[in-house]
């Protein structure tokens, strides 16, 4: 999680001025980093009240509060006429059960990047995983091959694919290559 942490704060820079949406926020982490390095706004959304509650005090011990706000709201119902440079879904899409709406919906709302961990299908960790949640909430685990036919529609300088110990790593650069994908992501 510290990997996936650390490549999506280095992805952000330069963040000066810039605006990010983190979707599952939890305790507000990556907004509050971005912030501290000069990100402009933060909307930070989730639906535990009290890990807003907690983002929100996070915020304001840190004095980021004129920057950083943070809401409750489920991303499928979410709205906005606004876009952000960058939107980040760290730790979401594992309990995701049709992930390629939601995936258009953060690519939709990026001007310039968007970043994602998909938990990998395989493995020691993932089968500890699926054990563990099994009567908490559904769990989904990707496989690579899985995550090219989500993403199939984006060319290939446009999607960077990493894995990073039990996660994959995605980032969808919508403006680096100066265009936005040309059709639907969902098949």
């Amino acid at each position: 999680m510290l990997e996936r942490f650390r490549r999506t704060i280095e992805g952000c820079r330069p963040v000066s001025g810039r605006t990010v949406l983190d979707v599952g926020c939890g305790p507000g982490h990556y907004g509050l980093a971005l912030a501290r390095l000069g990100a402009a706004r933060v909307l930070g959304i989730d639906f535990a009240a009290g890990m807003l509650e907690r983002a929100r005090r996070n915020a304001q011990a840190a004095g980021h509060e004129k920057v950083c706000e943070f809401v409750a709201a489920d991303f499928g119902r979410f709205e906005s006429a606004e876009t952000f440079d960058f939107v980040i879904l760290m730790g979401f899409m594992d309990y995701i059960r049709d992930p390629a709406p939601v995936i258009e919906k953060a690519v939709r709302l990026a001007r310039r990047k968007a970043f994602f961990s998909f938990p990998v299908s395989r493995g020691l960790l993932a089968w500890q995983r699926k054990l563990r949640y099994r009567r908490k909430t559904d769990l989904y685990l990707y496989g690579r091959e899985q995550l090219r036919g989500l993403f199939a529609s984006l060319p290939d300088e446009l999607l960077q694919v990493e894995r990073i110990g039990r996660d994959y790593f995605v980032t969808v650069l919508v403006r680096e290559a100066g265009r936005r994908p040309d059709r639907p992501l969902s098949k």
